[in-house]
């Protein structure tokens, strides 16, 4: 446990930093008043989950002028949806988010819960995402953690230790988040986070949590991506992508999204899920 000046000289840093520093990010502008959209929180966490800033701002905005809401991104089919989301990556979140929607338009009359454990019934959404989703959407102090917020606590509180847990993290994150304004608390971690990354080096890799990310080039990833890309233009045969993408693990990679429901199979035919 950390004592009270701790706490504040740990909170005037962070604040500090956020009042000089502070990115203007889309999905932290209010659509209407202060009233913050929980579906575009939704959004915006699922697009940054393993993917750089500067390449969601684009396709977040993109996204949202096509299912400006959660309603009409239920009401669409998945074919719509994955040619959107296509060149962002992970396409296993759009068909998530895809299902969140469809989901919580059953179950929550179309409103996103405000409840951490009520979010992570749907698809797609952890306990670290769902807690972003209350802490941005409804102000509300959830715990939750991702690489930045980690970043800084085991900068200020963990020194060298390595196999931080995240335990560890969320005892701190508990006696330092402003109560009152967790919202901008996050927002500031998320800044501060990502400056001590760029500046100091990623403290995070000494979290026992830290996996590398795999390499993308020549990856099963890759090859996911490209079948779905391909197939935005129309349906192809297996003898089309095989000329596209000549690789041995074709096969496995189509089965795969396939049995995932991303893709319908006929005759050796593939196209995106309706």
């Amino acid at each position: 446990m950390m004592t009270g000046l701790e706490r504040q000289l740990f909170a005037e840093k962070v604040w500090q930093y956020y009042a000089e520093h502070g990115r203007d990010l889309p999905w932290r502008l209010p659509t209407v008043g202060d009233r913050f959209d929980a579906y575009r929180i939704m959004l915006s966490e699922i697009m940054l989950q393993q993917t750089q800033v500067n390449r969601v701002i684009p396709k977040y905005h993109e996204f949202l002028e096509r299912f400006p809401d959660i309603r009409a991104l239920a009401a669409a089919p998945l074919h719509d949806v994955l040619i959107v989301w296509s060149g962002l990556g992970y396409n296993r979140r759009a068909k998530f988010l895809h299902q969140a929607a469809r989901q919580t338009m059953d179950e929550f009359d179309g409103i996103l819960p405000d409840d951490q454990r009520l979010l992570t019934t749907l698809p797609g959404i952890g306990h670290n995402t769902a807690g972003a989703i209350v802490a941005y959407a409804y102000n509300r102090p959830a715990i939750f953690i991702e690489t930045n917020i980690r970043t800084v606590y085991i900068h200020h509180f963990f020194n060298d230790a390595t196999d931080v847990t995240d335990a560890q993290i969320r005892a701190c994150l508990g006696e330092t988040v402003d109560a009152d304004e967790p919202r901008q608390w996050y927002w500031a971690l998320m800044d501060y986070g990502s400056h001590l990354k760029a500046t100091t080096g990623n403290a995070a890799q000494r979290s026992k949590s830290y996996t590398r990310q795999s390499k993308f080039e020549g990856s099963r990833r890759q090859i996911r991506g490209k079948v779905l890309a391909g197939l935005t233009q129309g349906p192809l045969s297996l003898d089309q992508l095989s000329v596209e993408i000549p690789d041995a693990r074709l096969e496995s990679v189509l089965s795969d999204l396939v049995s995932e429901g991303m893709l319908i199979e006929s005759a050796e035919t593939y196209q995106l899920a309706a």
